[in-house]
């Protein structure tokens, strides 16, 4: 089976201003290279600042040209996407590749019912008629737990719950089914119940949808219940690769033990997010 995506010595260096001539490049990656197989959830780990988060952004075109320079290659499938102008990648970005970030808040907007923002996703990509898209919204707002999809179709982003609220977005991003999800720390924001039934769910759908992942977390048990392989990136490189089983159990790096060991029932997490997961769709809607 071929990658679905291939990243091979990808570098990002910002540039950052110090006084008021120099301008000095800051490497923030260093020529990492990474594969995903169709249906596959990659973990990347690393600490705060490591340059997990410009990966997922150099990956869809994200980065400022202005202060970001980018070299290396991502291929997805046979396209080159770096080598893409904007209008290309914006018919790749939500119909093939999605992002969820890890604050929804950020995602919606406070001024559109949440329903038609993600009828507005199946409308810039697939030009069928209003009426289409919303049906469409509608049903996947219920896919993704949101059982009363009247009411959170035309409930607007303050009236739901941060958990509800981050269903929606993962409306949003699978609504034209992509084949690669970039999911940067989605359940940051979340409580604990939320974050359970969140990773439930999302097992779930990838199973449903034979959706590839790369997932970026530096929470042990999220990369513990959902990654097949987890890359251990530091200082903008990647140190280590293997399963979480591998490296929690067999690590030789002092920091790929630190990272992954913070939590003690890391390793059982896989039975941890199941038994603590809601039944999808159980929140309600706050009014």
């Amino acid at each position: 089976m071929g990658y679905l995506l291939e990243v091979r010595h990808l570098t990002i260096q910002y540039r950052t201003s110090h006084g008021t001539r120099d301008l000095r490049p800051e490497l923030a990656v260093d020529r990492i290279c990474l594969a995903i197989e169709p249906g596959e959830v990659v973990g990347l780990m690393g600490e705060s600042g490591c340059g997990k988060s410009s990966v997922a952004l150099a990956l869809l075109g994200l980065l400022p040209k202005a202060s970001a320079e980018i070299t290396g290659s991502v291929s997805f499938g046979s396209r080159e996407l770096l080598a893409m102008k904007e209008r290309a990648l914006q018919k790749i970005r939500g119909a093939e590749i999605s992002l969820v970030f890890q604050e929804p808040e950020i995602a919606l907007s406070p001024m559109m019912r949440v329903g038609e923002q993600v009828a507005e996703v199946i409308h810039a990509h697939r030009h069928w008629n209003w009426k289409q898209c919303r049906a469409e919204a509608e049903s996947m707002l219920a896919r993704v737990g949101l059982v009363k999809a009247d009411g959170i179709f035309s409930a607007y982003p303050h009236q739901l719950s941060g958990g509800q609220r981050q269903r929606v977005v993962l409306a949003q991003a699978l609504s034209c089914s992509p084949a690669l999800l970039i999911a940067d720390e989605p359940t940051a924001s979340l409580d604990a119940r939320s974050q359970a039934g969140f990773l439930s769910l999302l097992r779930s759908l990838k199973d449903e949808l034979r959706l590839a992942i790369l997932l970026i977390s530096h929470t042990p048990e999220i990369q513990a219940s959902l990654a097949d392989r987890l890359l251990v990136m530091k200082s903008g490189r990647i140190v280590e690769e293997g399963s979480f089983e591998q490296l929690y159990r067999h690590s030789s790096r002092p920091y790929t033990r630190a990272i992954l060991r913070r939590s003690p029932r890391a390793i059982d997490a896989h039975i941890d997010i199941d038994s603590q997961a809601e039944i999808p769709g159980q929140e309600q809607l706050v009014r």
